[in-house]
């Protein structure tokens, strides 16, 4: 394994940001979601959420009060001052519409998925199945017949093994054993372009409900009935098994706390009241305790958590546990495979080195003569850089294609006349030619092309009766993705330290790196080396995200703190990755990486927002409250309320209609901005901390105007 740090490269262009996919929000989906917050008004539905909770109970209490309210000589007084008789009824009305707007916050963004979920219903219909019985592999290649019975999809076990065609529905999740074939996974990713899945590869896993174009494939059945992925799909943007991450069982607990402690200090209010001989009735203690407790935050808490999970998924990502969003927002370490990730994938021929005394017309004529047959997209860019510069080649029809091997990582073409062409690793060649020791010319070719990022690719040529001789190097070169550079220097501004993983040799790399701007490197890496590069990143402290498709990538995928499963691998690496990808594109993993930041930043401002609102709404209420009994508090109602009563129901009211107007602020999440920590904290603070502070001044003011003008008040 070589581990080797690049120096950051500073550039002045300024990052990209990748836009967010749009998302309409409007009062009709507040409206849509109103039975369902009806249906979680149930305490039991409330458990989990002790703030909201404790508002439904003060909510219920009042209720009773105002109903007994005629039978005990109607509204009691406030603080020494009489109050309306609608008091009651107001503050019991305005508490249960707080409850109902924290449900609708929850109801909104469990809504988002609803409409996806129910395209994913449609293909997990029951369909039929034709189980093999007995399955041997070796007889059904060789186009014997395959004994089947006709099963239902739903009827299907673990490791059963089943026939599709062209036409059929896939019955279930698995992997492909044998046989290749397109299949329309339209109905899961929304890409109306078929893709290629067969067996033996990191392409063999299969969804359930996706139809099999063309060809025919044997499936082995790696789900449960009733757990397949899309089950778990459904599952998961319905919000149905979201589990709460540590950081929000974290906040809830605080707020539980606050809630406790606001309980006793309102509580202690009336004792003091009453020894000033001027009691405060329970209605109004109620309203105060309400206002004073974190409801903001605790009403869009759960409903922050839903949207965060949406984000992904509007990217087509799945997100197995919202505890691996969360983990998204805290990784310092993204490891990125270089392949198909910070490069296109496809090495293309850019140029030809001749050794001296070969002519660079001749090395290109042979090279591309070795590439006719090579289905390789770095065979075929062979042919075409001939082809542009005027060198037209024909394969004899005797000709006997060499296919390419990982044992002797070359491949070529033998002809009639005895003649061996050969491209491919250099030492492959040099061990095929019997060559000892290194020939300078040629090392001295290879080690450029490495150094300035391509792959070497060697020719040779070995005739009858004569020694075999090397003709020169095939530059292929990795093209690196545009706009790259930028979006690493966005992560370094993040705190994000990027790692690239390759295959290649260092020095191939370490160019690669360079011009892609990536922090490290891990050069001829092998899955013990990502294993052990995961778990030294982990032991230092750091949260690390990668990027996997293939079986021998799921250790790695398993020990990340974010695991991100390509849709197109195998089984095993969606097990074990916590997330998957539906679209393929390892690149997401730096917007994934954003949405987990900006999940957080938004959970941080709107609890700021909560709690500077409270200390606001105390310092608005209590002298307005208290300033009959205790005239010095006049000095402090800088808003000038216009009485003991208005000013509770301005506060309470104003306490629930704030959570409505922040719904849309928490589905669509606080734009993110690649800060350091503490530039995120002033602007949170500055923002939301001396906004929650303002905006409680400003609403409870208004809103005490409009009550003043009703008689009584």
């Amino acid at each position: 394994m070589t581990l080797i740090t690049t120096p950051s490269e500073q550039q002045d262009a300024p990052a990209s940001t990748p836009a967010e996919p749009p998302r309409s929000f409007g009062w009709s989906q507040l409206v849509q979601a109103l039975p369902g917050a009806l249906r979680k008004l149930n305490p039991a539905a409330l458990v989990r959420n002790p703030v909201m909770l404790l508002v439904w109970v003060g909510a219920a209490f009042t209720t009773v009060l105002a109903i007994a309210e005629p039978f005990l000589g109607g509204p009691a007084d406030s603080g020494g001052t009489p109050v309306p008789a609608p008091f009651t009824w107001g503050i019991a009305i305005w508490l249960w519409l707080t409850v109902l707007f924290a449900n609708v916050a929850e109801s909104v963004a469990e809504g988002r998925g609803k409409a996806q979920a129910a395209s994913l219903r449609k293909t997990r219909t029951s369909t039929m199945a034709r189980r093999v019985v007995g399955y041997d592999k070796a007889a059904d290649a060789a186009a014997e017949r395959t004994a089947t019975a006709q099963v239902s999809s739903a009827e299907l076990q673990r490791d059963d093994i089943v026939i599709v065609t062209a036409g059929e529905l896939i019955p279930g999740d698995g992997d492909i054993v044998a046989g290749i074939a397109t299949v329309d996974e339209s109905a899961i990713t929304g890409e109306s372009a078929p893709v290629i899945r067969e067996s033996g590869g990191d392409r063999s896993a299969v969804t359930g409900g996706t139809r099999v174009l063309s060809d025919r494939i044997v499936v082995r059945i790696t789900s449960k009935p009733g757990e397949t992925f899309v089950d778990r799909m459904i599952a998961l943007v319905e919000g149905a098994s979201r589990q709460r991450t540590p950081n929000e069982i974290a906040l809830n607990i605080l707020l539980a706390s606050l809630s406790i402690i606001f309980v006793v200090v309102v509580l202690a209010l009336n004792p003091i009241a009453s020894y000033a001989a001027s009691p405060v009735s329970i209605p109004v203690l109620i309203a105060l305790l309400v206002c004073l407790i974190p409801t903001t935050i605790g009403a869009l808490l759960s409903a922050i958590g839903i949207a965060g999970m949406d984000r992904l998924v509007q990217r087509n990502v799945l997100a197995m546990s919202g505890r691996a969003v969360e983990a998204a927002g805290d990784v310092t370490t993204l490891l990125l495979d270089k392949t198909g990730t910070i490069t296109y994938g496809n090495r293309r021929a850019h140029e030809v080195l001749p050794l001296p005394g070969i002519d660079a017309d001749e090395l290109l004529r042979v090279a591309a003569l070795s590439s006719l047959a090579d289905p390789t997209p770095e065979g075929a860019s062979i042919v075409e850089l001939a082809a542009g510069l005027g060198i037209q080649v024909t394969a004899p029809n005797d000709a006997v294609v060499v296919p390419f091997t990982a044992q002797t990582r070359m491949s070529g073409l033998d002809l009639s006349d005895g003649t061996q062409i050969r491209k491919g690793a250099g030492s492959a060649v040099r061990a095929w030619l019997g060559l000892d020791g290194d020939d300078i010319e040629l090392t001295t070719r290879t080690d450029s092309v490495a150094e300035s990022g391509g792959t070497p690719l060697v020719v040779a040529v070995m005739t009858p009766g004569a020694p075999g001789r090397v003709l020169g190097v095939v530059h292929l070169k990795d093209i690196v993705k545009d706009g790259l550079r930028e979006r690493f220097e966005e992560l370094r501004a993040m705190g994000i330290r990027t790692v690239m993983i390759t295959g290649d040799n260092p020095l191939t790399a370490k160019a690669i790196a360079a011009e892609a701007g990536v922090d490290d490197f891990l050069a001829e890496a092998t899955p013990e080396d990502k294993l052990e590069l995961i778990r030294h990143e982990q032991q230092g402290g750091r949260l690390v995200a990668m990027t996997g498709d293939g079986t021998n990538d799921a250790p790695a995928l398993a020990q990340a703190d974010v695991g991100v499963a390509m849709n197109t691998g195998t089984s095993a690496a969606k097990e074990a990755g916590n997330m998957v990808d539906l679209d393929s594109d390892p690149t997401k993993l730096i917007d994934i990486v954003r949405i987990g930041k900006q999940l957080l930043i938004t959970r941080g401002a709107l609890t700021t927002f909560s709690l500077a609102n409270d200390i606001a709404k105390y310092f608005a209420i209590i002298p307005a409250m208290f300033m009959g009994v205790f005239p010095g508090l006049a000095a402090l109602n800088i808003m000038q309320l216009h009485s003991p009563a208005s000013a509770v129901t301005s506060a309470i009211i104003f306490n629930a209609i704030v959570i409505v107007f922040l719904i849309p602020l928490a589905l669509r999440g606080v734009k993110y901005r690649p800060a350091s920590a503490s530039q995120i904290l002033q602007r949170n603070l500055l923002i939301y901390g001396l906004g929650g502070v303002i905006a409680p001044f400003i609403g409870i003011k208004l809103i005490d105007l409009v009550i003043s003008l009703i008689p009584g008040f």
